[in-house]
Formats: structure tokens, C-alpha cells, sequence
């Protein structure tokens, strides 16, 4: 048989698991070992070597040796290793390659698919460029995994509590939070927040940075090697504090030795930026999730840099409660991987099992800026947090006066201004002339679980559609398939038959209703409309659900009890507000964060 298999491609380690008879199955290097380090290096001969023998290269021949460059994937950036230039996802490819190898070896069968695990937070450069690196190991990539759904997935199936989770997922170079709700064999993401460029790595920069300093050398006087032998010493310190009160760097630099002692507050005290950021990440996932720290029943930590006890301890002063902690957090990710392979594989005792995903980043195109015509605005066409799959549409109208065409910038990202934004795409789509907002243009975005993003846009006055496929790593035959499967999303949910039927039966009841019933019917008519138009799936299910349970007994002419409908809108418009109202300044946030670090630091010192 042919394996599917896992692959949790970090940042300092990855690691590689299947799912057979019954239970997911790890897979061992040539060295015995789950973990093989994301390192590659290329020797003198020209040989690409991967895992433990690259790693202790990294001191031996800097030059040619480099780890962490998960940091840089989709970024137009190249890496020299000797006389050779490498790109993030050819680097990637390597490690890839290795771990299916390694997978071949012990199975002793070909392997042709992986799963691959992402930060939650990648955008769709990032996803499409894990995508090629697994094409460029020789591989097809089924699908791509959220690292904390991973990590919450394991967690359920191996509990199988049902219960609104928090997963912190902290890397070597990367921090994920997902908000993410377990039921009935579902595993639901509500909400993803993360920082790409935060993690472990950063505590080596802040110690070899306090270490030069203790010693008064600058950085920019030692050589590679040297920086290299004091990162590996941060790092062998930094792993030291997790079992031991305290421990030591020690380097020879230009002639002298040198050597530090480091504590655990010692190193908290000197993070406090790192802390800062961490709280600001946690901050946007609560926030996202419209949630109270008081509504998580668990939090869950995965990633081998929250082994850390001053990132535990920080974790449990924000929540005011332990985290879940396993030994083996570095694990949690590839764990879940290899359950979802069962799932992806039907095996017969987990195939009902179910994991949704969201979208990470707004998607949608730029608008004009009236005030500032060279500065257009950011209009989402998707938000972030919506359910994937999904599609939804918004009309836009022409600016100006006998203007002939519209360009359509597809954007990603959260900022008002569209420069600020990732631009995926560009189109220009020609319309007839005619006074300024006269002509209009429907602009629907397609977006499902395996990254396929479509774009349709439609003049509205002659019905011309254009199609364009703005990202996608699958062959035409595959493609072709899944864009039928995506139009059936299509369709507005105002034309969808159960949202058909509600306004129907609201109309039906209005017509005979009496003059103090027609005024409570027509306002719930034109709110559940207004809903219907926001296109957001799990909103229009809350209030569709609300006014049927409202009026499942009435009949037409009956006046009937308005709380069951109104207080669930008015807690929706409450939970809204509070969203939108959480903000008071940066300033402020700033002060409050210096506030609770201080509190936190305190504690951890006592």
C-alpha cells in the first residue's frame, strides 16, 4: 500500500508520522531519531547534506551552512551556501525530501503524498511556497495544515473532550494562536493569530546580544564563526533553564575566553520585547474570536520553545490558570498530522472525523480615496476568520466620468490603505463609458481549504464575466475538478432555499399580521436581510436559527413573544460593539502591557 504522509516542517526541527493499524506512527532519521533538524548545507564537493550533520556545520562552515530559513518562505530572497544560490523553498525541498526518504526507509514503501503543517498565520505567498517545496522534493502536497489545528486536533482525538480551546503554538521561529472549538468528532477554528518572525530564535539573539555587551564587544567585530559558536551556546543555554535554576555561556572570541551565567530571570528580564509581542498576539485571537479569557476551557502548548518555564509561567499569568503541558510539546503538531492522514486516508475508525479551517488574512481589492486619490482604501471582499471554503461578492462602481476600464488589485491583509497590503494579483477589466457611478462591477472571491483562490469578476451592464485563477499548485486535470466543487459556493446566500423559506414565512406572517405585528415582522425581515447581505455563513445561521425557533409555533395573524429572537440580536450587537470598542490608543495598550509585564516579572522574581 501507499502511505500518506505527515510532515511538520518547522523552523529548527521537522518531523514525519503516518497513520497505520490503528494509531499514528512516527518516523524515525537514519539516526534513531524523530527530530531532524531544519538545516542544510552545502559541502565543498557540492553535495547537499541535511539534519544532524548540517547542524554541527553550522560552526564548522557558517559559509556554507543555514538554518531557520523558514522565516524568509515567500520572500523574493536568495541564499548563498559556498558557490551555490538557493531559494527558502528549494531549501525546504531538502528537508522535505529527507523525511520522505527517511518515511520510504522504515515503510518500506513509495511515498507519493504528504500533508504538510503551516504557521496559521502564513499568507498565501507562504502557503503557495510550502506548496512548492513539496513539488520540488518529488512529492504531491494534499493539503496544507494549520499548525495549532494540527496540535488541537491531536489534543481531541486523544482526549476526546469537547471543550472551546486555546492552542499556543510557539516554534523555533514562529507563534501561532488559534481559538479552535471541539464537537462531535468536528474540530472548528474560530479564530487564528500569529507573528511569522517571533520565536525560540529570538531568546539566542537577545542572549548572545547581552553577552557581547556583558563582555563590551561588538557584534560587528567577530566573525561568523564565532557568532555561530555563541548561538549554539544561547541555545544549549536557553534548553539548560528549562530543567536547571541556572547556567552558562561560554565562547572564545578573538583569543579570550568568556563566560556568562545566565537564570531564568536573568533572561525574562532582558525578553521583555518578546513578552510584549506575545501578549499582543494573544490580544488579537481573543479579540478575533469575540471571546473572554474566562469562555477557554483549555490551553493547550505546542512547539518546542513553550517548554520554556518563563513562556509557561507567562502564559499562566495572562489566563490565570496552568496550561496543558506535554513533555513531548514538539510533538503535539505531527501527532495531529498523523491522525488527519487516517482521516484524509478513510481509515474506517476515524474517517467521520472532521477539520475546518479559516481564512488567516482579509482578502479583497482596492477602492478610491476621494481625500487622497493616490491612496486608495482597502475594501475586503473576504474577511479573515471566515470559514473555509467559501465565496462571497461585493459591487463596486466606476469613479469617474467616461471611465473605460477598472483595474482590480486582489489584495490580502489587514491595513485601511491598500499599499500596505499584500498585492496577489492585478486585473484590468474593460466597461463602457458612461457618467461616473453608472457603471458597476461585481468582484467575487472564491477561496477554499486547499488555497485555490478564483476571482470573478462581472460588468454588470453587458454581463461579461471574467474567470481568473489568482493562486493554485495543482495540475489543470486537478484544478478543473475542484473549480466545479467551488460552484456550488457560488450562489448568494439570499438565493440559498433554506434562507428563501424564512423570508417567505416572514412574509406570509406580516401580510396578516396586525398593524403592532407588522412593525415587529418587518423590522426582523429587513435585520435578517441586512445579514443575508454580510454573506458571512455562520452569522446567517445564528439569526436564521434565532427567527425560526421565534416563530415555529405561530400562525399566520398570531402575535407571538419577541425575546427569543431580540435577545440573541442584541447579545450579537453587545459582543460586536465590544469588538470594535476594545481599542483606546496604542499608547494606552503599550502602558498596559508595561503594567502587567512589571506584575508578571515581580511575581516570577518573589
Amino acid at each position: 500500500m501507499s502511505y500518506l504522509l505527515g510532515i511538520d516542517l518547522g523552523t529548527t526541527n521537522s518531523l514525519g508520522c503516518v497513520y497505520r493499524d490503528g494509531q499514528v506512527c512516527l518516523i524515525p532519521n537514519q539516526y534513531g531519531s524523530y527530530l531532524t533538524p531544519s538545516v542544510v548545507s552545502a559541502d565543498e564537493q557540492g553535495e547537499i547534506l541535511v539534519g544532524e550533520i548540517a547542524r554541527e556545520r553550522l560552526i564548522t562552515h557558517p559559509e556554507r551552512t543555514i538554518s531557520s530559513f523558514k522565516r524568509f518562505m515567500g520572500e523574493d530572497k536568495k541564499i548563498v551556501l559556498g558557490e551555490k544560490c538557493f531559494t527558502p523553498e528549494e531549501l525546504s525541498s531538502f528537508v522535505i525530501r529527507s523525511i520522505v526518504e527517511d518515511g520510504e526507509r522504515f515503510l518500506g514503501e513509495k511515498i507519493e503524498e504528504v500533508i504538510i503543517s503551516v504557521p496559521a498565520y502564513f499568507h498565501d505567498q507562504q502557503r503557495y511556497a510550502t506548496k512548492k517545496a513539496g513539488l520540488l522534493a518529488g512529492v504531491s502536497v494534499k493539503r496544507l495544515i494549520n499548525e495549532p489545528s494540527a496540535a488541537a486536533m491531536a489534543s481531541y482525538m486523544d482526549n476526546g473532550e469537547e471543550e472551546l480551546s486555546l492552542v499556543f503554538d510557539f516554534g523555533g521561529g514562529t507563534l501561532d494562536v488559534s481559538i479552535v472549538d471541539c464537537f462531535e468528532n468536528v474540530v472548528e477554528i474560530d479564530a487564528v493569530s500569529g507573528d511569522n518572525h517571533l520565536g525560540g530564535d529570538d531568546f539566542h539573539e537577545v542572549m548572545v546580544d547581552s553577552f557581547l555587551r556583558e563582555h563590551g564587544i561588538s557584534r560587528d567585530s567577530i566573525s561568523g564563526k564565532e557568532l555561530a559558536v555563541l548561538r549554539r551556546q544561547a541555545e544549549l543555554c536557553k534548553r539548560a533553564l528549562t530543567s536547571q535554576e541556572q547556567a552558562q555561556m561560554e565562547a572564545w572570541i578573538q583569543g579570550t575566553d568568556y563566560v556568562s551565567q545566565y537564570t531564568n530571570k536573568r533572561l525574562l528580564q532582558e525578553s521583555s520585547t518578546i513578552f510584549y509581542k506575545i501578549r499582543q498576539v494573544l490580544n488579537a485571537a481573543m479579540k478575533s474570536a469575540q471571546i473572554n479569557p474566562e469562555q477557554i476551557s483549555k490551553i493547550i502548548l505546542a512547539g518546542g520553545s513553550s517548554c520554556m518555564p518563563i513562556v509557561r509561567s507567562y502564559v499562566t499569568h495572562l489566563f490565570q490558570r496552568e496550561p496543558e503541558f506535554h513533555i513531548r510539546s514538539d510533538e503535539m503538531i505531527v501527532r495531529g498530522l498523523g491522525y488527519l492522514c487516517g482521516v484524509k486516508a478513510r481509515e474506517a475508525s476515524i474517517r467521520d472525523y472532521v477539520l475546518t479551517d479559516i481564512c488567516p488574512f482579509s482578502l479583497g481589492n482596492s477602492v478610491l480615496n476621494e481625500s487622497d486619490p493616490e491612496n486608495p482604501y482597502f475594501s475586503p471582499v473576504i474577511p479573515r476568520n471566515s470559514v473555509l471554503p467559501c465565496s462571497r461578492v461585493h459591487r463596486y462602481y466606476t469613479a469617474r466620468d467616461g471611465q473605460k476600464q477598472v483595474e482590480i488589485s486582489v489584495l490580502q491583509g489587514e491595513h485601511p490603505y491598500a499599499r500596505d497590503n499584500r498585492e496577489l494579483a492585478r486585473y484590468t477589466i474593460p466597461v463602457p463609458a458612461g457618467p461616473a457611478g453608472k457603471e458597476a462591477v461585481d468582484v467575487r472571491f472564491t477561496y477554499d481549504i486547499d488555497g485555490i483562490l478564483i476571482a470573478d469578476i462581472q460588468v454588470v451592464s453587458t454581463g461579461q464575466t471574467f474567470t481568473k485563477v489568482v493562486s493554485q499548485t495543482m495540475d489543470d486535470k486537478e484544478l478543473e475538478r475542484r473549480m466545479a466543487e467551488l460552484e456550488k459556493l457560488k450562489l448568494h446566500p439570499r438565493n440559498m432555499n433554506e434562507n428563501k423559506l424564512l423570508i417567505s414565512r416572514l412574509q406570509t406572517l406580516y401580510e396578516e399580521a396586525s398593524p403592532e405585528g407588522k412593525a415587529y415582522l418587518g423590522n426582523m425581515l429587513r435585520v435578517f436581510e441586512s445579514v443575508l447581505e454580510e454573506q458571512d455563513p455562520r452569522k446567517i445561521k445564528r439569526y436564521r436559527n434565532a427567527i425560526s425557533e421565534s416563530i415555529a409555533n405561530m400562525s399566520p395573524g398570531e402575535f407571538f413573544d419577541e425575546e427569543a429572537f431580540w435577545a440573541v440580536y442584541q447579545d450579537f450587537q453587545d459582543s460586536e460593539e465590544g469588538q470594535d470598542g476594545d481599542g483606546e490608543g496604542e499608547d494606552k495598550e503599550e502602558e498596559s502591557q508595561d503594567r502587567d509585564f512589571m506584575e508578571y516579572e515581580k511575581k516570577w522574581i518573589n
